[in-house]
């Protein structure tokens, strides 16, 4: 038997230890907090709740104890908003303005602004966004110039259209328009926080309108370096899918010159939960040197037979005439909540600028 100790459930973040310590803290900024009723209400089903789900408990057995108005519920809960212990359960308060602050929106607003430097308001401004769509957006606009890193990744971070674990922005999501403004504010921010929420912004928006955020970055100075990494993640997907345009941006239009060389996966053969490895040379053909964007694709077996393509992100370099590079990337095959593995013939294919240039593959045993 393995002696591998399984990771505890994400759900855990909010466990009875953390529920203690959630009743305690907010006992020392208001004395008179009902504990042992918060408590209660808390754990009422708590082993059948979803993370989602019990962080929207505590937000709501918070407001059924405290006894006071939102605006005197606030000041309590921003006083205990440093005294968490996580950034993640920091997420139950601003999830407490989206439930019950929608008839104080300048409050609220200005509520979601200080707890999102505890952890993040992305997902409680989504529901001002659903009910309030132009008022919202346009304090997320002024959110985008901010000083605080934090606040201005709330503006983009807010306003994905695909945000995971929320629903999405069907507005946004139809016409990307509407938030363009707080992406060109951000396309070269110094924090690196908030670069990421632009790039994965944009690359929601890819899903649905590639040619739109193909010509927003074709008009972007790609000299800039920040301006050049949200640009190399924003495409990502595109680049994955070969997308030409993309590939041209990213300096790797033109056609591999290349031979490829003892292209393997090892084991061939195998049971899940083992890994292989694929390796192989790239010989350069060219009489320059050329940028090459390196990726890689399995096709996974369904339940039905058929299969499932999914490429990963190996290697971006630039080989120089006449020289070679060796290449190798260990993946383990193993279970995961996103995918499930089927025996049988799992085909791997080598993709250079876009281009299938070699396949081989491995078997999954019962």
């Amino acid at each position: 038997m393995s002696t591998e100790q399984a990771a505890p459930a994400l759900k855990e973040i909010f466990n009875s230890e953390r529920l203690l310590h959630i009743a305690h803290e907010m006992r020392a900024v208001y004395p008179d907090f009902d504990s042992a009723g918060f408590i209660s209400r808390t754990h009422q089903g708590l082993d059948e709740l979803s993370i989602m789900q019990r962080l929207a408990r505590v937000s709501e057995s918070l407001h059924a104890v405290l006894p006071l108005s939102y605006k005197q519920s606030l000041k309590l809960l921003r006083k205990l908003a440093p005294r968490l212990n996580s950034a993640f359960v920091s997420m139950c308060l601003p999830h407490y303005v989206a439930s019950y602050g929608s008839e104080d929106f300048e409050l609220s607003m200005d509520a979601l602004k200080y707890f999102t430097a505890f952890g993040s308001s992305e997902f409680a401004i989504r529901h001002f966004l659903l009910n309030d769509f132009e008022r919202t957006l346009t304090v997320m606009k002024t959110w985008s110039q901010d000083p605080d890193e934090h606040v201005r990744r709330l503006a983009s971070e807010g306003s994905r259209p695909r945000l995971p674990w929320s629903f999405r922005l069907a507005r946004i999501q139809a016409d990307p328009n509407l938030a363009a403004d707080i992406l060109d504010t951000l396309k070269a921010d110094d924090s690196l926080y908030v670069r990421k929420s632009v790039a994965n912004h944009l690359n929601d928006i890819t899903k649905e309108h590639p040619d739109w955020v193909l010509e927003l970055i074709e008009g972007w100075s790609l000299e800039d370096p920040r301006t050049a990494w949200i640009a190399r993640h924003a495409l990502r997907s595109l680049i994955k899918q070969g997308n030409p345009r993309a590939l041209t941006l990213m300096g790797a239009g033109a056609k591999a010159q290349v031979d490829v060389l003892d292209l393997k996966v090892e084991p061939a053969v195998f049971h899940l939960g083992d890994s292989v490895t694929l390796s192989f040379t790239l010989a350069s053909s060219a009489t320059a040197s050329q940028k090459l964007v390196i990726d890689y694709a399995i096709d996974y077996v369904k339940a039905s037979g058929a299969t499932s393509s999914k490429v990963f992100k190996l290697k971006t370099l630039h080989l120089a005439a006449g020289t070679r590079e060796t290449l190798s990337r260990r993946q383990h095959i193993r279970e995961l909540t996103t995918r499930k593995h089927y025996s049988g013939h799992h085909a791997v294919h080598l993709l250079v600028n876009g281009e299938r240039l070699g396949s081989s593959g491995f078997d999954i045993l019962e």
